[in-house]
């Protein structure tokens, strides 16, 4: 992981998108870093294509600064664009032309000198792992080739940050599995942006994530902050002689507790209360025979849920 110190490549600060009244993207700080990966997660409708789209200069924002490389987005997109590799959800790929083709027309496409050309086509290839399929027509490729063939236009031209949408969506277990190794690759070099709604995917290729919930961000921090949201706040409580879960509900701090079985019961506390002292206390008291009291190990997919409970439903654009 890259060092604290070191200047983002992405940097954008109060990034807000409207349609017309329907509130998209509302106010969200965003920073890459070089060598780190950052999963931009959420469920459908969250805001995360319109929030990527803005970060690649495909969208203007509502209101809101954007730094590509200390660069300015808005107010000097070419100089700014030129750092930044997209792989957008349905890649811009030329179906009638053969993988070295295309790539040799997105290198010139994003101004790669003439003479560096064929060099910068090659280490693509190599790194996207293409020689094999090269001179293949694209159109003739499997999903997975192809996806490859989108990140290499990404990455054609040496970027210093790439973004990627979905970037494995679609895709069957082995060829998700090969494009998660070419992300965590990338990430040694480049900065690197993906927006998903896979929880596996982040787990697997992301340094940081950054939850988004109608357009908000509730949640940033690394993988390992992620899996200890709610440590504080939710428990697992052993007894040898139980009493019935809404005892245990009715305890002041308590906001739900469910039945494990076996005397077992996962807790939930309610927002800055801290009943443990209560509940070994009533333990004692009412002779529940307590075996154990200790923060309960919480699943990416129970912090996601917790986050992004409001059932709210999502209108308007991703």
């Amino acid at each position: 992981m890259t060092s604290p110190q070191a200047e983002p490549t992405l940097s954008a600060h109060g990034l807000t998108r409207r349609y017309g009244k329907h509130l998209a993207v509302d106010g969200i700080d965003i920073e890459v870093r070089p060598g780190e990966v950052l999963g931009l997660l959420g469920p459908n409708g969250a805001g995360k294509t319109s929030t990527m789209q803005m970060l690649t200069g495909n969208l203007a924002p509502s209101a809101g600064a954007i730094h590509i490389c200390g660069i300015d987005l808005l107010e000097n997109p070419v100089a700014a664009k030129s750092r930044i590799g997209y792989l957008p959800e349905t890649p811009p790929l030329y179906r009638e032309l053969n993988v070295r083709e295309y790539l040799q027309l997105a290198a010139r496409l994003h101004r790669v000198p003439r003479a560096q050309c064929a060099a910068a086509v090659e280490r693509a290839i190599a790194r996207c792992n293409l020689g094999e399929v090269s001179r293949k027509l694209i159109g003739t490729l499997s999903k997975g080739y192809q996806q490859r063939v989108g990140i290499a236009q990404a990455i054609v031209h040496e970027p210093e940050l790439v973004i990627l949408d979905e970037p494995t969506v679609g895709l069957d277990p082995n060829q998700i599995l090969d494009i998660r190794a070419l992300v965590r690759e990338l990430g040694r070099s480049h900065g690197v942006m993906l927006s998903t709604h896979i929880l596996s995917e982040v787990e697997a290729v992301c340094d940081r994530v950054q939850i988004l919930h109608h357009g908000r961000a509730v949640f940033a921090s690394s993988i390992a902050g992620l899996r200890e949201f709610q440590s504080g706040r939710t428990v697992m409580l052993s007894l040898q002689r139980p009493p019935p879960a809404e005892v245990l509900r009715a305890i002041a701090g308590v906001a739900a507790a469910s039945d494990e079985g076996e005397g077992r019961f996962r807790l939930r506390f309610a927002a800055d209360a801290d009943p443990t002292a209560e509940i070994v206390a009533r333990a004692g008291r009412e002779d529940w025979g307590l075996r154990e009291l200790a923060p309960a190990q919480t699943s990416l997919e129970e912090v996601f849920v917790q986050l992004t409970r409001n059932n709210k439903s999502d209108e308007g654009q991703s």
